[in-house]
């Protein structure tokens, strides 16, 4: 068992990205906005970064057997496994452009920056302000 308090989240996400690639699950222990902890063995599937700049980890649950939604800093120890999945992953249901999906370390670092260092608003030619 690895505990996320001990390593980086660097650490976690390539963990977490190797599960993925080689489809194999994971048993988390997971805190609940309440406090609250649960063991849940997952199947991950993806890692999205949300508006707010959380990371989640887009998951079937053998405990409840659909899918659901970690974010990865409430994730307190995971342990991965050899065990393949068994749960079918249901067809998405929210369009496409509503989530951001992230499909490798690169892709969420690329977000990351994009979002910390690029203009919130659309830039146009007209726009002068900005010139030094």
């Amino acid at each position: 068992m690895k505990l996320t308090g001990r390593q980086t989240q660097t650490k976690t996400l390539a963990d977490l990205y190797r599960s993925i690639d080689k489809a194999t699950c994971v048993t988390i222990t997971y805190r609940d906005a309440d406090g609250t902890e649960t063991i849940r063995t997952v199947e991950p599937w993806e890692l999205r970064t949300t508006k707010s700049g959380r990371i989640q980890l887009r998951a079937g649950c053998r405990l409840r057997g659909d899918a659901r939604s970690f974010y990865v800093d409430q994730i307190v120890s995971y342990t991965v496994h050899r065990i393949g999945f068994v749960l079918e992953r249901p067809e998405a249901t929210t369009p496409a452009a509503r989530g951001i999906v992230v499909r490798s370390a690169a892709q969420l670092i690329a977000r990351e920056l994009g979002r910390d260092y690029l203009p919130t608003r659309r830039l146009v030619r007209t726009d002068t302000d900005l010139a030094a």
